[in-house]
């Protein structure tokens, strides 16, 4: 699903009127921050007692399923319906004054400089800038103003006069639906995807990365680092350390939450342990 907020703005910098439009789409996680911003978000919501340890519990054993056997569409599902419950009967204002205070405490630190030049570079160009994120789209248009970045494409939770319905609009902004609405957003602001760029860090970022003339791989996990090689693609490393061969960061709103929720509820449990 879309969310658009600069419909009616020009880009940042300058493109010639009447001319075909020039943007580059960034991946979020683990490509402009390092690791899941949503882990961030989730632990302030559980500081603010949106959700309790059985909503911990069950966000654990997902983790620990998609540890051992892998992502798939029904845990992805399972997990997704979870998190809009924990967001239901809250305000969007409330959520967006959360995700605010985290990008100050947090996120702003855990920016990668290499890509924050990269991103500068297309807005001086006179690029459209927009990131692609599963992250729900409050948080990533509210990154993507602190970057001086045209917008973001998300994940839409329902809202009624303010407030979270519990249920998703369309889909999640994540594999194939990243490229879908990449090419939606293409058609409705003139932008020549031959002429644009996209960079992504996972293979959930492939098609996004397929639908424009100049992809880009940045801090790759081995798969997309492979197949980044098979087809010649640049590839543009900004951790300053070597990539390990097994990454633990999970690149969906639902799994980053289940990352920190497991390791939160081991500790929980260690301490309850040494409590007795």
């Amino acid at each position: 699903m879309i969310e658009d907020p600069a419909d009616t703005q020009d880009a940042p910098g300058s493109q010639d009127p009447g001319t075909p439009r020039v943007a580059a789409f960034f991946d979020v996680d683990n490509t402009i921050i390092r690791g899941a911003s949503a882990a961030h978000l989730a632990r302030a919501l559980y500081q603010r007692e949106f959700f309790g340890i059985r909503d911990l519990w069950s966000l654990g054993l997902h983790h620990l399923r998609y540890m051992t056997l892998g992502e798939n569409r029904r845990q992805i599902n399972t997990v997704r319906s979870r998190a809009l419950s924990i967001v239901a009967g809250h305000t969007v204002a409330e959520i967006v004054a959360i995700g605010e205070e985290v990008y100050d405490q947090v996120l702003e630190l855990r920016i990668f400089p290499g890509t924050k030049r990269l991103l500068d570079e297309h807005v001086a160009a006179g690029h459209e800038v927009w990131l692609v994120s599963a992250t729900p789209i409050e948080i990533g248009t509210m990154i993507a103003r602190r970057l001086g970045a045209n917008g973001a494409l998300g994940s839409v939770a329902e809202s009624e006069g303010g407030v979270y319905t519990g249920a998703l609009v369309g889909d999640m902004m994540h594999g194939r639906h990243k490229a879908a609405g990449v090419a939606e957003l293409a058609a409705r602001r003139g932008i020549d995807l031959d002429e644009s760029f996209a960079y992504g860090d996972s293979m959930n970022d492939l098609t996004m990365m397929q639908t424009v003339g100049h992809p880009c791989a940045i801090n790759p996990e081995p798969r997309l680092r492979r197949h980044a090689a098979q087809v010649g693609w640049p590839v543009r490393e900004f951790r300053g350390r070597p990539a390990r061969a097994a990454r633990s960061g999970a690149k969906t709103l639902s799994l980053a939450g289940a990352v920190w929720a497991g390791a939160l509820v081991v500790r929980q449990i260690g301490r309850t342990i040494r409590g007795r």
